[in-house]
């Protein structure tokens, strides 16, 4: 790990090879010498690692690190963990970022002063070529708030960012919860300290790819599954003394 790096973008990989190298290039010509993407594979079988590899081989800002092959939180909290950078980025290895991405959200960090930044984002189609929802926020009813953030996530990992520091307060993310970036949003909803609290960009800064891989994504689980989930999560925080 290196702790003078500027950003560090984590981002977990898992049979990924039909969309990472386009993802990877929409991230690696926004990223200065000074930055870092860390690229955790959880054991794919198809040519994700062929792909990852062949970047980190020529680029001295791509680290590829296996994953601890127990699910997407464990290799969350594993990827997490190596990241140096003074601001963590997110990134899912089948959307897009958009050109100036990353300065615009350095420049929110620095004119809020915020903990935690989270932007908007276009949903588009496996081919990014049709608009499904020009407004994620406006789909979701995105916004702060920490008991609404319970019942209903606004917090989408590939649209944000936080400040290294809070690793502390994060980690480890419980293995027994659904989503890593609700539990993030929810952490630092109660823990930015000297800090303000997470703060939403109206900027479209990432091209949200649907496709038959993720599209649970968007669906509700059955409503007994829901209430279940949420007493787990609010268990956890309790826990964490958020509460």
């Amino acid at each position: 790990m290196s702790l003078h790096k500027r950003i560090s973008v984590c981002l977990c990989s898992y049979n990924g090879e039909k969309y990472i190298s386009e993802q990877i290039r929409s991230i690696l010509r926004q990223l200065t010498a000074d930055d870092e993407l860390i690229i955790s594979d959880d054991g794919s079988d198809d040519g994700t690692a062929r792909i990852i590899n062949e970047f980190e081989k020529n680029d001295e800002r791509v680290r590829v690190v296996p994953g601890p092959g127990k699910g997407i939180i464990a290799n969350i909290n594993s990827v997490l963990r190596l990241a140096g950078g003074k601001f963590i980025f997110l990134a899912d290895q089948d959307d897009l970022w958009e050109d100036g991405k990353v300065e615009k959200v350095l420049g929110e960090f620095l004119r809020s002063d915020a903990s935690l930044v989270v932007h908007d984002a276009v949903l588009v189609d496996s081919d990014n070529k049709k608009v499904l929802a020009p407004s994620f926020f406006a789909l979701k009813n995105c916004h702060q708030g920490f008991w609404k953030n319970i019942v209903k996530n606004s917090y989408i990992g590939c649209c944000m960012a936080f400040r290294r520091e809070f690793l502390k307060d994060i980690l480890p993310i419980p293995a027994n919860i659904k989503m890593h970036d609700q539990w993030i949003g929810l952490v630092l909803e109660k823990k930015h300290g000297e800090y303000k609290k997470p703060v939403f960009m109206k900027d479209k800064l990432v091209r949200y790819r649907r496709h038959d891989g993720n599209q649970t994504g968007l669906s509700h689980d059955p409503v007994l599954k829901m209430v279940r989930y949420r007493i787990r999560l609010i268990k956890n925080l309790a826990k964490r003394k958020l509460i």
